[in-house]
């Protein structure tokens, strides 16, 4: 296909992800509204002039998501990589899950888990149903449906996102050039159902790729989509990541997604202090997660009505909280941000 052709077939793909994303959202809002009239009631509308903002960075992400394709950083078959097997298995199930989900919000239930599922020897803070899920991150369902529900959230951009990482993890990679391919130790910690995972392998199709969760169901599925890959099988672990369990200066690069929004302050400085310890003198550090209120004064609005939307308890600190000084306590250094749409990244470096 010629880059014109290839490019408009991505926009479109992208585009009608979107359309799908937001009549799935009109839809669900509808009904939830004649089931449950009262939980609509404090929801207001996004003003148009946010809306477009929203568009305008939309089409900025896809633009560098396609940019960087174009430059090798990583391969153009990522841009149409979907869970479309996920999606066919799988959307009905969302919809059944929303009365639950609706009824768990109408009660103020926020630690609501069924009873076959074990919530001993987790963290209190982990014990949570993040985004009204139903069991939290505990449960097969909940890890079946988590990547569909994420693009449903934004649009289908979750993949773009988690793609603004690789280009920094490359540029990261180059200060162990010397180092063979196979050699290069690369840590995804909470790794979920391994997407992240899975972009890092088509970029880095010889590194050794290691991912830890503190879920088993996650993990499960994470194992599920990475044993499709005919490459080598990246090693999973159930693990804290207040704790990780690896020698110090062990990875060449370690990196963390939509994680530390979910983690209350004191465990957010842990886990980068063990991400230093793990990380080897040169080696990169990224975080992605979502944007602050510094970053975007004009999505404040969406901001602040995000964290009740969606149970995200830890968020609204998460929002003020300064990122560069606690990755700078722990010893990282030159440390630089970028913005992509909702998301923010933070790309640090260990000293030599």
């Amino acid at each position: 296909m010629s880059d014109t052709f290839t490019k408009l077939t991505y926009q479109t793909l992208q585009q009608g992800k979107n359309y799908f994303s937001l009549a799935h959202k009109t839809f669900s809002s509808q009904l939830r509204n004649l089931a449950y009239p009262t939980l609509g009631q404090n929801i207001k509308p996004i003003p148009n002039e946010i809306l477009l903002k929203l568009q305008q960075r939309l089409n900025q992400l896809l633009e560098a998501d396609w940019q960087d394709a174009q430059k090798g950083v990583y391969p153009e078959s990522l841009l149409f990589d979907n869970p479309w097997e996920d999606f066919f298995r799988y959307y009905l199930l969302v919809w059944l899950d929303l009365p639950q989900i609706w009824e768990r919000v109408k009660q103020n239930k926020y630690q609501d888990f069924a009873p076959e599922i074990e919530t001993h020897g987790y963290p209190s803070y982990y014990v949570q149903n993040f985004h009204h899920q139903s069991n939290g991150y505990l449960s097969d369902l909940s890890a079946n449906l988590y990547d569909l529900q994420v693009e449903l959230l934004f649009g289908g951009t979750a993949d773009a996102m988690r793609r603004r990482i690789l280009a920094p993890l490359k540029q990261g990679l180059k200060a162990f050039e010397s180092v063979p391919p196979r050699q290069v130790r690369i840590l995804d910690v909470a790794c979920g159902t391994g997407r992240t995972l899975k972009l890092m392998r088509a970029m880095l199709p010889q590194a050794s790729l290691f991912g830890t969760d503190l879920s088993p169901a996650y993990l499960r599925k994470a194992n599920e989509l990475l044993s499709q890959i005919p490459e080598e099988l990246p090693q999973l672990v159930q693990a804290n990541a207040e704790e990780l369990p690896y020698l110090d200066d062990y990875f060449h690069a370690v990196t963390s997604v939509f994680l530390f929004h979910e983690l209350p302050a004191a465990v957010r400085q842990t886990v980068i202090e063990q991400s230093f310890r793990v990380t080897k003198p040169g080696g990169v550090f990224i975080i992605c997660d979502s944007i602050q209120l510094g970053d975007s004064p004009e999505m404040v609005a969406l901001m602040d009505s995000f964290p009740e939307t969606f149970h995200e308890p830890y968020y609204k600190h998460y929002a003020t909280d300064d990122l560069v000084a606690r990755l700078e306590k722990a010893g990282f250094e030159n440390v630089e941000i970028q913005v992509h749409f909702a998301s923010k990244y933070f790309i640090a470096h260990k000293p030599v």
